[in-house]
């Protein structure tokens, strides 16, 4: 019989019905229970910090099934004899949602009007909007794709960025060019040893004067320091749904910087992700039966 450990009550709940004569158990990383024998395939918690899992060391886990896209820090904390799966279809859509609603939060100046309600003030400025507009979205995977099909019907022009060009996608190489003539530039790239600090002192200086640039991959992509200069310069804007640090301390300069607009790492998580996690597992439940390799596979055992 297979042996499924899940993160919480509610998903056993949602899946047990689900998911035939699978044994289904209830256990997180931390639990005071012990760990329930052992697991073809134990899902993590939603937004488990990768340093948690080296706490799985010993543990007989055939295969862990992330609830998130990203996987950096996996091969640092993950124990070599366990597989991990990412969460591929679960979060590009709803991420991209929140990057054009970061985009036009900040082109419209919501956040300001917001706080001048607060306030009783009404405060009628002209605003850039996004239509007409060149827009550079930095990452041509899944959630680059959907945030290049939100914006197109804004009527603004995209300009998408891949670490390799090919047909309708710019080499990252390209970037010099491009920035210079963007309105708006998108981060949504996989955090690791090429793409860390991407956004350092030297791409803030390429931009445009007034240009916006959002970031929904990981906080580590840009170069904190170097943002908060730029923001106090007046130069650019930055609307961030990450932040290195993260959680961002309550004193961190970014919250009082001008031109920022920050939201607490809430991309991926709509009511639209229970549904897409449970066809997930169901379907790594029936390759586990049937033998076909997991979905997703980022890393495979590396068993001696």
């Amino acid at each position: 019989m297979i042996s499924i450990v899940l993160p919480t009550e509610d998903l056993r709940e949602r899946l047990e019905s689900r998911l035939g004569d699978a044994h289904l158990h209830v256990w997180a990383i931390g639990s005071r229970e012990d760990f329930p024998g052992r697991a073809d395939l134990f899902v993590l918690a939603y937004m488990t910090p990768p340093q948690r899992l080296r706490e799985l060391a010993g543990l007989p886990i055939a295969l862990v099934q992330s609830q998130t896209l990203g996987y950096d820090g996996i091969d640092d904390h993950l124990p070599s004899d366990i597989a991990y799966s990412n969460a591929i279809d679960v979060h590009e859509g709803s991420t991209a949602e929140l990057a054009l609603a970061l985009i036009l939060a900040a082109q419209r100046g919501i956040d300001d009007a917001v706080r001048a309600a607060e306030r009783g003030n009404w405060d009628h400025r002209r605003r850039p909007g996004l239509a007409g507009k060149r827009v550079v979205v930095i990452g041509a995977g899944g959630v680059g794709s959907e945030i290049v099909r939100r914006i197109e019907p804004f009527g603004a022009e995209v300009d998408l960025v891949a670490r390799t060009a090919r047909e309708g996608i710019h080499a990252i190489e390209h970037l010099p060019l491009l920035l210079p003539h963007a309105d708006v530039v998108v981060i949504a790239v996989p955090l690791s040893d090429a793409t860390r600090k991407l956004v350092d002192a030297g791409f803030l200086a390429a931009m445009r004067d007034g240009a916006l640039v959002v970031n929904v991959s990981r906080g580590e992509v840009v170069d904190t320091e170097a943002l908060v200069t730029a923001l106090a310069s007046g130069r650019v804007r930055a609307a961030l749904d990450v932040t290195d640090p993260e959680p961002l301390p309550e004193a961190h300069p970014l919250w009082t910087s001008p031109g920022v607009l920050v939201t607490p790492h809430v991309g991926g998580d709509t009511d639209a992700m229970d549904d897409r996690v449970d066809r997930l597992i169901i379907e790594q439940v029936r390759r586990i039966r049937t033998g076909e390799p997991p979905l997703n596979l980022v890393r495979g055992a590396d068993v001696g």
